[in-house]
């Protein structure tokens, strides 16, 4: 068959299924000239040789069908806009509900909560190890009423909620859990995802409490509960973010997230879960960085080869876990002190790259981010740039529009191909867990990062207002400041929430969940059942070390 015949196949098939359930914005779409714009760019018929058409076929396909490198969902934007998130969390509950509640009032699809530095070690806030570091980059969460608070008046069966934690995850998804019971709300009617990606920390972001081995237990446990309870909510957002932003190439970050994801699925199919039903609640967590073709092909490799593994190596079938859908955060690596208001340049381009990529869910960083969390105005100018590219450019009107192009082509294939590369480098050490114990991948970004450093410093790699058209003008921005006021609300709540409890209650349950954690059953419901009972975030996890232990990086 020919492409042409492949695209009415399409229309007819996928699309037509797709567009019944899930209406397009509009009837009609047109540029602001009034050229209409096709349900998607084809080559034009009888353009391609016999081996270019069957190239097309296996390498671009249609968006919605294997290997879904045009994109995940048949109309994509056209039926509607990728969930808009910002990422927020500051000072304690009380304050992040509000910055929430503002974002939503301006727009956002979607919460996007960031959790501080305790809380995503497993400390409670009156721990010592807390001390000078409650609410400082995100919202301290030690207790059930924290979450109680974090939450109120935002209703869960109406909102997606992404929440960036990993060593502490089944704490904070518990809590989530309970908040909704609290709300009336049925599990099978939460949708969000948790982060839960141990791998990537051991690989590039150091916030773990177990080892390796434990450490990934406790994540299989998280997909195992979800695929039976939450079916709805994502157990896991794989996460190549900060593989980026740790100083990997585009190739790197494609390679080793897709080699944890492996690594995640090949666990959860030791545990006898069927890959084809809790495949489609995986999703991925990319970097939008500054090489703006390039990071539109690496979008488009990652979809293609994920596909092409989950198909060679599991044998899946079933259309939704072969997708990589993914959520975007522009680069916080790239942003500068130095002209911070460029940075509002860098997030567009960043922003527009994720959005030609196909993103299903888009975060923009705030431009004094380099210098403090971001102000309300900051946050409002972020969340704008995210709606003038979904409003105003054009660019949502038509799935994967730079497809075609000689350069995405060519750099999609060998992105694509450095990443096979890099996974079979993976494979020989053993999977992830033996490259990170090995330090292969710790190393291969090291020497990317420092190569680049050098580049900059040379003068080769231009960092605009830093290196080159630099100024020595003062500026004076207003900065988000975390009120003190906070962090005593934050300590006086969890002291009462601690005095009130039934001590010998708490005990128990911490009891049982410790048993559990020295033999192989899922520790989502033990976790659960202790924080029913009144027990912390700080009180699981200790709980969890002592069987566990702790991991020290040699």
């Amino acid at each position: 068959m020919s492409v042409q015949d492949d695209y009415i196949k399409w229309l007819e098939g996928s699309r037509k299924a797709y567009v019944a359930k899930t209406k397009e914005r509009r009837e009609k779409f047109a540029t602001s000239s009034g050229i209409e714009i096709p349900p998607l760019a084809t080559p034009v018929p009888g353009s391609l040789s016999e081996q270019g058409e069957a190239d097309y076929a296996a390498k671009q396909g249609f968006p919605g069908e294997a290997p879904f490198t045009r994109g995940v969902y048949p109309s994509m934007y056209r039926g509607r806009f990728w969930t808009m998130r910002q990422y927020a969390g500051f000072g304690d509950a009380e304050e992040s509900n509000k910055r929430y509640r503002y974002l939503l009032q301006q727009g956002t699809t979607g919460l996007s909560v960031a959790f501080d530095l305790p809380t995503q070690i497993g400390y409670d806030s009156d721990h010592q190890m807390a001390e000078g570091e409650i609410g400082k980059v995100g919202v301290p969460i030690s207790c059930r009423d924290d979450m109680l608070t974090l939450l109120d008046n935002i209703p869960l069966d109406k909102v997606s909620t992404s929440m960036t934690i990993n060593s502490s995850a089944s704490c904070l998804l518990a809590f989530y859990l309970l908040v909704a019971e609290k709300q009336g709300v049925s599990y099978d009617k939460l949708r969000g995802t948790v982060q839960n990606d141990l791998l990537k920390e051991f690989v590039a972001r150091g916030t773990y409490i177990y080892p390796p081995r434990h450490s990934l237990r406790v994540t299989t446990d998280i997909i195992e509960f979800c695929a039976k309870e939450a079916p709805n909510f994502n157990a896991i957002s794989i996460s190549g973010y900060h593989i980026r932003e740790a100083g990997s190439t585009a190739a790197q970050e494609i390679a080793f997230t897709l080699a944890n994801g492996l690594c995640y699925v090949e666990h959860a199919v030791k545990r006898g879960l069927d890959v084809n039903e809790f495949g489609g609640n995986l999703s991925f967590f990319f970097n939008g960085h500054n090489n703006l073709l390039e990071e539109v092909a690496k979008f488009r490799a990652a979809r293609r080869l994920w596909a092409r593994l989950m198909k060679e190596r599991f044998k899946a079938t079933d259309k939704a876990a072969l997708q990589c859908r993914f959520h975007t955060q522009t680069a916080g690596s790239t942003l500068t002190a130095q002209q911070p208001e460029n940075n509002i340049v860098r997030t567009t381009l960043q922003a527009l790259g994720a959005v030609l990529g196909g993103t299903q869910s888009l975060h923009t960083n705030s431009f004094d981010e380099a210098l403090a969390l971001p102000t309300e105005k900051s946050v409002e100018i972020a969340l704008r740039t995210q709606q003038i590219i979904a409003y105003e450019s054009g660019v949502s009107d038509t799935p994967d529009p730079l497809a075609g192009s000689y350069h995405v082509e060519k750099l999609t294939d060998e992105l694509e191909a450095a990443a096979i590369k890099l996974i079979e480098d993976v494979d020989k050490r053993g999977g992830s867990v033996g490259a990170i114990e090995q330090r292969f991948m710790q190393g291969e970004i090291a020497r990317a990062a420092l190569a680049y450093q050098r580049q900059v410093e040379s003068g080769d790699a231009v960092v605009v207002g830093v290196n080159k058209f630099n100024t020595v003008e003062s500026r004076d921005l207003p900065l988000q400041k975390i009120d003190a006021a906070a962090t005593r609300r934050q300590l006086e709540r969890l002291k009462a929430f601690k005095t009130g409890r039934d001590g010998a209650k708490v005990k128990a349950a911490l009891a049982d969940l410790q048993a559990t954690a020295k033999g192989t059953g899922n520790l989502m419901p033990k976790i659960l059942a202790a924080l029913r009972a009144d027990a912390t975030l700080g009180d699981v996890c200790d709980t969890l070390r002592t069987v566990f232990g702790e991991y020290r990086e040699g």
